[in-house]
């Protein structure tokens, strides 16, 4: 700044100019006065000196300067002392005395001036540098030192926020050193040399023991428990080194603010023993009140240094935790990712680094708070003698009762968060499996059992609130309780003792600095235990097995190679598991196709591209290959379709195939397909084998290895491997195996006594065929709770995003599925506080408001009190009734703690009210929901309701409703003791507190906005992640790890983006309101000093002592205030779903439905149609069908024909748009949902389970006995197996039966349609993932325990319905053909060429 330079010299000049002046003309009294020619050159050093490091800082490039600005404040402060005597002397002697010197020394006070007004100000940046040029810049790098301090820098985006609601596009982009890349790769580092170092030691702890000998069980626990403990600590290090410098740097912040904050009652001291002394002169005290002024801003200035710092660093641990953690799910084994669920993976990211970020914040309290406490004491004990001792046996008191209910408090939070997390479980199910609760109208069971979990949750939830009422109760009087004790035993010690206004209030103000460290000190030794709990969980998963590279070495591809080689390999799930298979070596790049194809919530072309670039024609050709062609056509914005979590709007088949597509076009060398044709039609799984994977196909210059358990396309293999129990026992091709009349041939005679006819036939292709169920070793990929059955990919049309008003569609919306969490704008609506207090009652909270304003009142009157005894005049060295004076003073406080502990527990029991009904309201809400409602919505916003949402109104809203309630109430008694002191001080309060409103507006506004910015850019976060631990073993085939680690430190940095500004702006604004306090606290002491003949020392050491109060009180209600509008927006997030459309009722009151309905079985379809959304085609037009009692009817067609959406219109998953439908004569659109659903069955396409007993999941009503349970799974040939599990009907299921396998859920879906044994029943496509023995099995059991039943079969393979009545061709959502088999391909139609394809005629 070049203007600084030439003031600078001027400055410079002056001196030399006023040295010479001296020199010439007052040559004369130099002898006299040396320092009249010394000044002017030692200031003129001193500015050259300044000028020197101006220089010197701009070339390092630092474009603010602490030293300067401190230098130039000090400077304009010094002269002020000089500028006063020379304006009294001008006054006095005339200003033409001494004209030069005059001049000179206003002209360089302006200068001065001058300077520091620059200097406030940073110097412009020259070229902006690469990583500032991106959108959006901080604006922290290019603020001044002031505007640092003061958080100025950040005013720029609270107006902005003030005038419209902030968006994403509005914030800041990170910094550099906050970024995810930047903080991570460093951290990274570290962390594998820790690891590595921790690894070492455990070898060299098992070499120690014995070989062969195994530990005893206690000494492997504390083994485990060491391990674990030692992770943690590493962890803690690792992280120590990367931020402990700039932490360091806060923590000399709050050492200043500590020395600041004790400063402040010597001065009041010094204050009232002015206001005492009648003749001390009147600046004195001027003089005393600016430097209380003084030292309570610089105290607040230091405080929120300290506390920025603390956030950055909280900021940034939690990137490298979130970084640390998803780099590790990627690469972690899959014996320890046994060992931990995805929620469990997902908590880590989620509650444990914020237990961290905590941890940053409150940890220099935990050896900061009892220093604190033990210089209060001292200072205390110069006042009042030994009597403080008194004070210190109160605080000794109050702690243990503290203590012991903060363990019951921790205690009971346990069992709360236990019964929370079984809640969210369940939850997490319900959401998984909602068709399936809705197939068998379960829904109310589950809600019994979600509701059951919610009242054992609030009934701990209450016990804990009202301790908590006891501490808080126990701690907003121990102010009160100290100071009574104190001075109790100092006036009943000794009769001389007196109280007077100093020691009073003195004690008052160092009894209030003394709350703070009570208070923090607990919190923070439990925030720092918590935190090493989270430290132990991350360094046990970031320490946990991860899959060697060299398990599989891949070479490079040479022509002739062989190109999978496995040596006397033995693989196993986990170290100490089984084998499942009995040394590996690939060779060329690897595609994987799992047996539960994986989707990524993404765009179809995404899902097949899979990071690389798109090629049109080879693109193309793998959509034809894989047969997509015609699915897209159904898909409303083709390929650039948003496929749902999970691909929950495709149907199994679609999405087997896009699995396949994504392999395919990755053109590796080697292709792993598990299974892939179990899934899809007959003709579409010869289309895919043809094209794709067999001779011909696309892929028929590469290496195929195919699981299988179907036979079809065996002939067509080079090499098949038989494998039984884990081992391979026959190997060779087709006509090999075939001749040596093996386990293989026999095989293939019985369940192919027609091999020419089935060689072309069933759908199952094969270059490896499973003799034994293939199923036991579930995938890691089958977390995939698989959601959207076949519902045909009509399905899609229902999500688009149709308004009914606006037909015309926006194209990039076209195929947008699931609605992004939305962040609401603007401020809370009002109604939202209304529906709150609503579901309280105004009974409740009238009653309250009385006891806060009566709580209030009693401390009111206490401390008035007081200050009349202060003023008390002493006689004889003694005060009189000093015991009744006591008695009052007790009785008045004691008043007040009974009234907090009433207000704060009335408070806890209406927010649990209101609590229970909002999240029954929402439970049902959702629950009621449509099953479109659920296709459009991503079920991590739906859990992130009832997780996040309902338990900011369980917590966080009582609270805040408390903190501002109390400390409004309080604001309200300090402004009265000011004003009873100093009346005229209304001047100064009024202009302050339109100030105080204007700050508070402001930052409102703003906070929200970033509140819910922060919050809806979370939860991709964990959507992310969640997709990522299921999706490992995919993307680690496809080597795809560095593009989704990118994805997760772009999601991370968004979250971030948000995250920082909020923290700023709560430092803004404490910043700015606690120079408003600081001004209160300015004119209570000033107008004291003006009034000093008037008052008496009692009253202005009430004043003044309650004004140092206001500070914290305005942060406070405005903190809370915010907290309170932050966190009721989870009612407005809670409440959204009470207007989404809902189900018909479940069931109709007085409906005159027989028991025993449907006893026949008759279905009746008239003119039936049926559409996705209103404004879509339909998918079923004018479908006109009867069908009879006991009819088994197949129902047949390709993709997309309707089929499913047969029996979704059966059981009114969708509503008809047109037409009726008849059983036994009833319309079904005039009977309730329940009653409709649990008297038909349905045996859905994909099986699934829920975690609970396998009791639970046959029977969730517990309306069956034990001896229907078991000749049911004895029917479902499940007997057996579940006799030999060790707790039978009893065994846990884990979470969507994990383990067991998929055949054997696909059974026990079987066994649930059994125990029903209603007159009809649906089988959606049931077979399709299952081995040719079960399939039998299922198909044999349904032939004979179903047969005076309506069966309606939609089928894939051909054969399961030769035998049935009628077979029904569905084309286009019409009827095409309808008659029985034989009939059907004797009129050589669709259903002959179908049949012809399938190889059955």
């Amino acid at each position: 700044m070049p203007s600084v330079q030439v003031l600078g010299f001027l400055l410079a000049s002056f001196g030399f100019v006023e040295f010479f002046y001296i020199l010439l003309e007052r040559s004369q009294e130099i002898q006299q006065h040396m320092v009249f020619l010394l000044s002017p050159i030692i200031r003129s050093m001193t500015v050259i000196l300044a000028l020197c490091i101006i220089q010197l800082e701009r070339i390092r490039g630092c474009r603010s300067s602490v030293f300067l600005f401190l230098f130039w404040v000090l400077a304009v402060v010094c002269s002020l002392v000089p500028l006063r005597a020379k304006i009294q002397l001008a006054l006095d002697e005339g200003i033409a005395s001494d004209i030069v010197r005059y001049l000179a020394f206003f002209s360089y006070f302006t200068i001065q001036l001058a300077e520091l007004f620059l200097c406030c100000f940073a110097d412009h940046r020259k070229s902006p540098d690469h990583h500032t040029a991106g959108r959006n810049p901080c604006p922290v790098k290019d603020a001044s030192f002031l505007s640092k301090i003061l958080f100025w820098w950040f005013t720029g985006l609270v107006v902005k926020g003030y005038r419209t609601p902030l968006a994403a596009e509005d914030l800041w982009t990170l910094r550099e050193e906050d970024t995810s890349q930047k903080i991570i790769s460093e951290l990274q580092q570290e962390w594998t040399a820790e690891c590595a170092k921790l690894q070492r030691q455990e070898k060299a702890l098992a070499s120690g023991v014995a070989l062969g000998s195994r530990l005893p069980d206690q000494a492997q626990l504390l083994r485990k428990l060491q391990k674990e403990q030692s992770s943690g600590f590493f962890l803690l290090r690792t992280l120590a080194r990367k931020f402990g410098s700039y932490f360091l740097t806060g923590t000399l912040c709050i050492i200043f603010h500590d020395a600041f904050m004790f400063a402040i009652p010597q001065v009041l001291s010094l204050l009232l023993s002015f206001m005492k002394d009648e003749d001390a002169p009147l600046w004195k005290g001027y003089f005393y009140a600016t430097l209380m002024f003084l030292l309570s801003c610089l105290q607040s200035l230091f405080n929120h240094q300290y506390m920025y710092t603390c956030f950055t660093v909280g900021m940034r641990v939690k990137t490298a935790v979130m970084g640390l953690v998803y780099r590790k799910s990627l690469v972690i084994n899959s014996s320890a990712r046994r060992t931990c669920t995805v929620g469990e993976i997902v908590n880590l990211v989620s509650a444990d680094t914020q237990k961290l970020m905590d941890f940053v914040v409150y940890f220099n309290a935990v050896w900061l708070a009892p220093i604190e406490i033990a210089l209060c004491l001292f200072f205390l004990w110069q006042h009042l003698g030994p009597s403080a001792l008194a004070g210190i046996a109160t605080v000794i008191l109050i702690f243990p009762l503290n203590g012991f209910i903060a363990k019951k408090r921790s205690k009971l939070q346990e069992v709360q968060m236990k019964f929370m997390d079984g809640r969210i479980r369940l939850m997490n199910e319900i959401l998984n499996g909602i068709k399936i609760l809705k197939f068998y109208a379960w829904e109310k069971a589950f809600l019994e059992q979600v509701l059951g979990y919610r009242e054992k949750e609030l009934k701990a939830l209450k016990k804990s609130q009202i301790l908590y009422s006891i501490s808080i109760a126990s701690f907003n009087s121990s102010s009160f309780l100290i100071a009574f004790a104190m001075f109790g035993v100092y006036v009943t010690i000794d009769a001389r003792n007196v109280l007077d206004a100093q020691k009073v209030f003195v004690s008052m103000a160092l009894i209030n600095i003394l709350k703070t460290p009570l208070s923090q000190l607990p919190f923070a030794i439990s925030t720092s235990m918590q935190a090493m709990v989270s430290l132990r969980r991350l360094g046990k998963y970031l320490c946990s097995e991860e899959l060697k590279p060299d398990n599989v070495s891949k070479a490079s591809l040479t022509s002739d190679a062989e190109q999978v080689v496995i040596e006397n390999g033995t693989f196993s799930w986990s170290a100490e598991g089984q084998p499942c298979l009995k040394r590996r070596e690939m060779v060329g790049s690897v595609a994987y196709v799992p047996q539960q194809a994986w989707i990524q919530n993404a765009t179809v072309q995404d899902n097949i591209t899979f990071g690389r670039e798109k090629l049109k024609t080879w693109y193309n050709r793998v959509l034809e290959a894989c047969a997509l062609l015609p699915d897209l056509d159904i898909l409303p914005a083709g390929d650039a379709t948003e496929i749902g979590e999970k691909g929950l709007n495709l149907s199994g088949g679609q999405k087997q195939r896009v699995s396949l597509a994504r392999a395919v076009y990755r053109k590796a060398d080697v292709y792993l397909l598990d299974d892939p044709l179990s899934a899809v039609d007959a003709h579409v799984g010869q289309h895919i084998f043809d094209k794709v994977i067999g001779p011909k196909g696309v892929l028929r210059d590469k290496t195929r290895v195919l699981v299988t358990h179907g036979m079809s396309f065996l002939p067509q293999a080079d090499l098949i491997l038989v494998l039984v129990d884990g081992e391979i026992t026959e190997s060779g091709s087709y006509q090999e195996l075939l001749s040596r009349n093996g386990a293989f041939a026999e095989f293939i005679r019985t369940f192919a006594t027609n091999t020419e006819r089935k060689e072309t036939g069933s759908r199952r292709s094969n270059a490896r065929l499973s003799m034994i169920d293939f199923m036991p070793f579930s995938r890691d990929l089958s977390q995939e709770q698989l959601i959207g059955g076949d519902t045909t990919n009509t399905n899609l049309q229902n999500m688009e995003p149709v308004s009914e008003i606006d037909q015309e569609q926006i194209p990039e919306d076209l195929g947008k599925l699931t609605e992004a969490d939305k962040a609401f704008t603007g401020r809370v609506k009002l109604e939202m506080y209304k529906k709150y207090f609503k579901t309280i009652g105004l009974a409740l909270i009238i009653p309250i408001v009385f006891l806060y304003a009566f709580q209030q009142g009693a401390s009111l009157a206490y401390n008035y009190w007081l200050s009349m005894w202060a003023d008390d005049p002493v006689v004889n060295g003694t005060q009189i009734d000093t015991d009744l004076k006591l008695t009052v003073f007790g009785a008045l406080g004691f008043a007040q703690g009974i009234a907090i502990f009433g207000t704060t527990v009335a408070i806890s029991i209406c927010g649990i009210i209101a609590s229970r009904h909002l999240h029954t309201d929402l439970l049902i809400n959702v629950l009621r929901s449509p099953m479109s409602f659920f296709e459009s919505t991503p079920s991590g916003n739906l859990l992130n309701r009832f997780a996040k949402e309902i338990d900011a109104i369980d917590c966080m809203v009582p609270e805040g409703l408390k903190m501002m309630l109390s400390y409004v109430f309080k604001l309200m008694e300090v402004c009265i003791i000011v004003l009873m002191a100093t009346p005229f001080a209304a001047v100064i309060i009024l202009p302050l507190s339109f100030l105080y409103a204007c700050v508070q507006s402001f930052y409102v506004a703003t906070s929200c906005q970033l509140r819910r910015l922060e919050a809806v850019s979370r939860s991709p976060i964990y959507t992310h992640f969640n997709e990522t631990v299921q999706g490992a073993s995919v993307i680690r085939a496809f080597g795809e790890q560095p593009r989704f680690i990118l994805q997760a430190n772009e999601r991370v940095d968004f979250n971030q983006t948000s995250y920082f500004p909020r923290f700023v702006a709560t430092r803004w604004l404490a910043v700015n309101l606690e120079f408003v306090g600081n001004g209160v606290v300015l004119a209570a002491s000033i107008l004291s000093v003006m009034g000093k003949s008037t008052l008496s020392p009692g009253i202005v050491g009430l004043a003044v002592s309650h004004s140092l109060q206001v500070t914290g009180i305005l942060s406070w209600i405005v903190r809370s205030w915010t907290d309170v509008e932050n966190n009721i927006v989870s009612v407005e997030r809670v409440n959204e779903y009470a207007d989404t459309a809902k189900e018909a009722s479940w069931t109709i009151e007085g409906s005159s439905l027989p028991l025993a309905w449907p006893q026949k079985g008759t279905i009746e379809f008239q003119d039936y149609g049926l559409q996705y959304r209103k404004g879509l085609e339909l998918a079923l037009k004018g479908i006109t069908l009867n069908v009879q009692e006991r009819e088994k009817v197949g129902i047949v067609g390709r993709t997309g024909a309707g089929k499913s959406s047969l029996a979704l219109g059966i059981f009114r998953i969708l509503e008809a748009a047109k037409g009726k439908i008849f059983v036994d004569g009833v319309n079904i659109a005039d009977i309730g949902l329940h009653d409709l659903r649990s008297r038909i069955t349905i045996i859905p396409q994909d099986p699934v389970l829920f975690s609970g007993s396998l009791r639970m999941n046959l029977d969730p009503f517990d309306t069956y006995s034990d001896e229907e349970m078991w000749s049911a799974l004895e029917l479902a040939h499940l007997k057996n197996f579940v006799s030999n599990l060790p707790d039978k009907l009893n065994y846990e299921c884990s979470e969507g039966g994990e383990n067991l396998s998929l055949g054997q859920r696909q059974l026990v879906c079987l066994a649930r349609a059994l125990l029903r044994k209603t007159k009809i029943l649906v089988l959606d496509e049931a077979t399709a993932a299952v081995d040719l023995e079960t399939d039998t099995l299922i198909q044999s059991t349904i032939r004979t325990q179903f047969e005076d039943c309506t069966v309606l079969t939609i089928a894939h393979r051909l054969n399961t319905i030769m035998d049935y009545t009628r077979v029904i061709v569905m084309d286009r959502g019409h009827i095409s053909e309808m008659d029985s088999p034989a009939n059907l391909i004797a009129q050589r139609g669709q259903f002959y060429r179908m049949c012809r394809e399938a190889g059955l005629v």
